[in-house]
């Protein structure tokens, strides 16, 4: 997990993750359209990970996708819904970032257990 500011876009954020990306592992990122920049899609390809990101409207030369494995995306955020379900996450009440992270932290573990 990795956490950052509110108003950092998608894209920009992922930028922090560029090191510690797997190598020539001939994965699979599924994302949305937050994540749809060609320096993010350089940063996967050359990395041997497949991405499956679906354009961003207007974009002059969109990139293709397969929408059948794009579909599998909503595991994701039925996570993030389950994460919210916790009030204090939901409304951010921890003013610092380590103790919000902790805060998910926990809440990661303890949804994933009682699954």
């Amino acid at each position: 997990m990795c956490l950052t500011a509110g108003q950092v876009s998608d894209h920009i954020g992922a930028k922090i993750l560029y090191p510690v990306l797997p190598d020539g592992t001939r994965a699979t990122m599924i994302a949305d359209r937050g994540y749809d920049s060609d320096e993010y899609r350089a940063a996967l390809q050359a990395k041997d990970i497949t991405s499956c990101i679906p354009p961003r409207r207007g974009r002059k030369d969109p990139a293709s996708f397969c929408k059948i494995q794009y579909k599998q995306r909503h595991k994701i955020e039925n996570m993030f819904g389950r994460l919210k379900d916790w009030r204090r996450i939901a409304t951010r009440y921890d003013r610092r970032a380590d103790v919000f992270m902790a805060a998910i932290t926990i809440a990661a573990i303890v949804t994933w257990w009682l699954q």
